[in-house]
């Protein structure tokens, strides 16, 4: 009997093993290629069709009384398939495109990188220049049979009726790799809202692309669209807003604040709707458009005036003695004083070694003409009784009470304004203290600076609009917006329902009271007169914040006194006194929107208010 060869019988195991093993990796390479991999797929569509993205035309935006401010019209992109590409004669193409040599390398480069161009194949449309004009697109077609494996992509570029409003209606940009990443809606050379309401609704102002399907022949020519354009898909345009701004007033705003660094905003306190959001500087929104945005957004970076900051909702500043008016709410609520209480003021609050100096009134002084000649005295003794006052477990606890009141107030969190980028300010919670100055080793004498809006305190100019309006209705407010309305669409809760103080709609009684005494007069002074408008009950407090250099100039207030219809802050930085710039600017804002002109009389504060240089030299260079 022959011996059995074992080294023959173990061969024919492995050869069959690595057979199976061939074949199941082909199998699954089939499977990736044919299922998994689209690759294949996008090259045999693109022999026999060509897929055109149709782009919807974006939303328009018109101001509260119908006035357009933003609008679309036409513009175009180059795009490539790059496997069509043959024979390129690159040196036509970039006379033809007005392009370097190094610029067009450069385009081809970042379109073939799958970390800037995640969607990259060489079977599909990808873009190779974007937004050119009917002029420069007309030059292009007429060589385009000269380059095959490039077409022209209509879109569309957005027009400015206005040069104003910048910080509020924001821009457009092309689509960055993240956000590509984020929303599959998005590929390379899209565009998307960048700041303002065109990126805080850009999901509505967007619109749904379309497709137009094309049916090419054997050479790759196009014959028209696929079965007479069954599979095509229109695009749907993008829903059109309607902003609460007056751009009459906002104009209006930006002229008084010519040369100068700060914010307006003004609010409409019944529906919490922003009439106006000025800052200064800003800029021509329509440089912001176009190939040269690029260049143009560089610009506005290296100005150290920073004209793209939008100090309406992003600075953080000391409010000052607007502050008072919020201090003496809280005051009133936890029963630390009556309207009767009255303190003592001899130009300054003096105790244990501390100073905090005043001005020439009446003393003592009670709480409603304390706010109308703006008492510093009278804060200070009022937030050092109420963090050394019994009823409260401890000086922390009493701060804690206190801090709760002003949250309600719409202070120490953003307020939730349907723009991008607001800031919180800051209103300190019992750690940031304990961590500056030692548990337990802190009280009212360290913290009195907060009582007339300095020290630690911060706000926005938003904020202090919306203290204004709060006042006006007596203790509540609607969170600030910008959109009145979108087309189709009802507005989101946040913008519609009233939100509630912590302090008795009585208490505000009291301060309405001591604001129109700032600026009509009262016995013991006052410090808004020059808001005073005939046949206008305007209500006011002024600011005055301590700062490096020059002191800021604050005003907030409203009118008409009972029934509002407008509330504002002006915040003018190194103006000095409030009453100096910010008093007589609120008071041109007001009357210009309520009566929609100004009178003779006032029309020099105008010129006045308008030609005041007050940017700082070191800013100006």
């Amino acid at each position: 009997m022959a011996k059995k060869n074992y080294q023959f019988e173990t061969r024919k195991y492995i050869i069959g093993g690595v057979a199976v093993l061939i074949v199941l990796i082909f199998c699954l390479r089939l499977f990736d290629l044919q299922i998994l991999s689209d690759e294949y797929k996008k090259h045999a569509d693109s022999n026999a069709f060509l897929q055109k993205t149709q782009y919807p035309s974006r939303g328009a935006i018109y101001d509260r009384n119908g006035n357009l401010l933003v609008f679309s019209q036409p513009a175009y992109d180059i795009t490539i398939i790059p496997k069509e590409i043959t024979h390129l004669d690159t040196l036509d193409l970039c006379r033809t495109l007005n392009l370097t040599l190094d610029d067009f390398n450069k385009r081809m480069s970042d379109m073939r990188d799958r970390r800037k161009n995640p969607g990259y194949s060489r079977y599909t449309n990808q873009v190779f220049l974007t937004q050119l004009s009917a002029e420069e697109i007309g030059i292009f077609q007429e060589k385009l049979f000269k380059f095959p494996g490039f077409y022209i992509q209509r879109r569309t570029i957005r027009q400015y009726t206005y040069n104003s409003a910048a910080h509020a209606l924001g821009d457009i940009g092309e689509v960055s790799r993240k956000e590509m990443e984020n929303d599959p809606f998005y590929s390379r050379g899209d565009y998307i809202g960048k700041l303002g309401v065109e990126r805080s609704y850009e999901k509505y102002l967007r619109g749904e692309k379309g497709v137009e399907v094309l049916l090419r022949d054997a050479h790759g020519r196009i014959q028209g669209n696929y079965k007479n354009g069954e599979f095509d898909q229109s695009p749907i345009p993008g829903k059109n807003l309607t902003l609460s701004l007056d751009i009459e007033l906002q104009m209006f705003g930006e002229m008084l604040m010519e040369n100068k660094m700060g914010a307006i905003v003004a609010i409409e306190p019944e529906t919490g709707e922003i009439l106006a959001l000025v800052s200064a500087p800003s800029y021509d929104p329509s440089i912001m458009v176009g190939r040269q945005r690029g260049a143009n957004h560089h610009m506005l970076q290296q100005d150290l005036k920073t004209p793209l900051f939008n100090r309406a909702l992003m600075s953080t500043q000391p409010p000052g003695s607007t502050f008072k008016t919020a201090q003496g709410l809280v005051f009133l609520e936890e029963e630390i004083i009556d309207i009767n209480t009255s303190f003592p003021c001899h130009h300054a609050f003096v105790y244990g070694g501390i100073r905090v100096g005043c001005h020439s009134h009446g003393s003592p002084i009670p709480f409603i003409p304390s706010l109308s000649t703006s008492c510093n005295a009278y804060y200070c003794w009022g937030l050092f009784r109420m963090l050394g006052n019994k009823k409260y477990e401890s000086g922390s606890v009493a701060w804690e009470k206190w801090r709760e009141h002003m949250v309600s107030m719409g202070f120490g969190n953003p307020l939730g304004i349907d723009l991008p980028g607001e800031k919180s300010g800051l209103i300190p919670k019992v750690e940031f203290f304990d961590k500056r100055f030692g548990r337990g080793k802190w009280g009212g004498l360290r913290v009195i600076s907060t009582a007339i809006g300095q020290g630690e305190i911060l706000l926005t100019p938003i904020q202090i609009a919306n203290l204004a309006a709060t006042i006006g209705n007596r203790g509540q407010f609607i969170t600030p917006h910008i959109v009145k309305g979108i087309e189709d669409t009802e507005l989101e809760e946040e913008y519609r329902i009233p939100r509630h103080t912590t302090i008795n709609p009585q208490y505000y009684e009291y301060v309405v009271e001591g604001m129109r005494g700032a600026v009509v007069g009262s016995p013991y002074g006052a410090t808004c007169r020059r808001a005073n408008i005939p046949g206008i009950e305007v209500c006011g407090k002024t600011g005055t914040a301590q700062n490096r250099g020059k002191d800021h100039s604050i005003f907030m207030g409203f009118a008409p006194m009972n029934n509002p219809k407008i509330a504002i802050c002006v915040y003018v930085e190194n103006g000095g006194f409030g009453a100096t710039y910010a008093v007589p600017i609120g008071a041109l804002m007001l009357e210009k929107y309520l009566t929609g002109t100004i009178a003779p009389e006032r029309e020099y504060l105008i010129e006045h208010m308008s030609n005041a240089n007050l940017i700082p030299y070191e800013y100006q260079r």
